[in-house]
């Protein structure tokens, strides 16, 4: 449907004229064949300069009306394109209700984010990060963006949201901004997170990522195989700053402390059992959850390699995250690791080999990682082949002592 199938026209409601012949005007919008709706424009009209739908004559009170006349129309008109641009089936009663304001309660899209991000801005430094805060930032941008290169909108009501909403803003992702499968998953993800909210708050009740899933990332692997680390650990990088990088790295493979709180950690984190070991405990800064670990040899011969070399009485002497990450590439290289590698790969080498695949269970890891929930620790620990064959044999093992096969 078209503008062509969109009729505005206006009429004096004569039964209602006051003392003074004035009569309230009315305006009657067309839709297609069978929508039709009228209402008040909320102004009057002398009667006798009223003739045909419009104001007769050529006097300034008559091109006044005229041209009032006329911007209703054009907002109509307008009012109409846009919604038709988003969905289907725009009805005289959808125009209508934005037109008077009706409609002017309904949470938009945009709006509700904004709302969101601003309650999300005072929970940083307590439950939430200034990084997540500037990942939703990004994500708003995004669908700034596309609301005005897809629509020409600069918001739309939640009502408008479904699944081609959702299906358009992930091809915009993936062709107009070139962005990884991954990121589009982020963006998404996060786009879902407002409308369940949204919901939540029972502001619509149609989930309209019903039926859309996103074309996920091949997965890769993330953490350092055992023969990997053994070569970080040995081979020589005859330079003083690559040393300093590995050993910041592998502290962080075998205790598995993200590069943020390895930045916090001071002596006050660091306590002593009465069986002789020493323990890191902490919370991590991203989510608020507590988490103790028991140092093994290697991480607490770090910690006195580097002790009082820090500043400010921190525990260890960390580089930018992102110096880091520019430095480990080039120890990869020098030790022969084909793949990228990044300093949060050392956590997921130790969810991962150094705990799960020598059987510590999964529900201990995820204490020691910090995490709330088991799922998460999910995500970060992956049963290796050898993992699977070590404990296949094993259980073969036992099995074989206490059961005999008659052959």
């Amino acid at each position: 449907m078209n503008q062509t199938d969109v009729k505005v026209s206006f009429y004096l409601k004569k039964s209602e004229a006051d003392a003074r012949g004035n009569c309230p005007v009315m305006a009657r919008l067309i839709v297609g064949k069978h929508s039709e709706t009228a209402f008040s424009v909320k102004f009057r009209v002398p009667q006798s300069l009223w003739s045909s739908g419009r104001a007769c004559g050529k006097s300034v009170a008559a091109r006044d009306i005229n041209n009032r006349l006329d911007e209703i129309r054009a907002a109509a008109l307008g009012i109409y394109a846009e919604q038709s641009a988003i969905r289907e089936d725009v009805t005289a009663e959808d125009v209508k209700h934005q037109l008077l304001g009706m409609a002017s309660e309904q949470e938009t899209l945009l709006s509700y984010f904004r709302l969101f991000i601003r309650n999300f801005e005072k929970r940083v430094g307590i439950n939430r990060t200034e990084k997540t805060l500037r990942a939703y930032r990004n994500s708003y941008n995004h669908l700034v963006r596309f609301l005005q290169m897809q629509y020409k909108l600069s918001d739309i009501p939640f009502a408008a949201l479904d699944r081609s909403f959702i299906e358009k803003y992930d091809l915009y992702l993936r062709t107009e901004c070139c962005l990884a499968s991954g990121t589009i998953v982020n963006l998404t993800v996060q786009l879902k997170t407002i409308v369940g909210e949204a919901i939540a708050d029972g502001i619509i009740t149609v989930f309209p990522f019903v039926g859309y899933e996103p074309v996920h990332p091949k997965p890769e692997q993330k953490y350092l195989t055992s023969e990997e680390l053994n070569r970080i650990m040995t081979t020589p990088l005859h330079d003083q700053i690559l040393y300093h990088v590995r050993d910041m790295f592998l502290f962080s493979c075998y205790t598995g402390i993200p590069y943020s709180d390895m930045c916090l950690l001071t002596n006050e984190n660091l306590s002593l059992a009465e069986d002789g070991t020493w323990w890191i405990r902490s919370s991590r800064k991203k989510t608020g959850v507590d988490f103790e670990i028991p140092l093994m040899e290697l991480p607490f011969h770090i910690i006195e390699k580097y002790r009082d070399m820090a500043p400010e009485g921190k525990l260890l002497p960390m580089y930018s995250n992102s110096s880091l990450n520019r430095y480990l590439k080039r120890i990869a290289e020098i030790c022969g690791i084909g793949r990228k590698l990044v300093f949060h790969a050392a956590r997921h080498t130790y969810a991962t080999e150094i705990t799960l695949s020598h059987g510590v269970p999964l529900e201990t890891v995820s204490k020691m990682l910090g995490h709330s929930r088991i799922e998460t620790t999910q995500h970060y620990a992956k049963v290796t082949d050898n993992k699977i064959d070590t404990d296949t044999k094993a259980l073969d093992k036992k099995i074989a002592e206490r059961f005999s096969v008659v052959i």
